[in-house]
């Protein structure tokens, strides 16, 4: 079976470093998983986390709608830069 490449928002990686700078975060990316799962899986403060990376404006695709509405553990974060990425992490981080 061939596997196409994992399609994600230009931001991601800078999301992904910026969450990784702080300290007892972790992060692995699930964006090659498709139909609508999350791009990140975040590790805080023994928390796990689902993250959708989205760039500017853009929408959630029906897939993601659909993943998100029908998930049954913590909600969805939704982030769009790495200004926000590294303010929740800290939130977190602090308790």
């Amino acid at each position: 079976m061939t596997r196409v490449a994992a399609k994600v928002d230009l931001n991601q990686t800078e999301i992904i470093k910026a969450l990784r700078e702080s300290p007892g975060v972790s992060v692995h990316s699930l964006a090659g998983q498709g139909k609508g799962c999350p791009d990140l899986l975040v590790g805080i403060q023994q928390q796990t986390f689902l993250c959708e990376v989205k760039n500017g404006i853009k929408k959630l695709t029906p897939d993601q709608v659909k993943f998100i509405e029908h998930w049954n553990g913590s909600p969805v974060v939704i982030l769009r830069d790495a200004d926000t990425a590294r303010a929740w992490a800290r939130r977190l981080l602090k308790g």
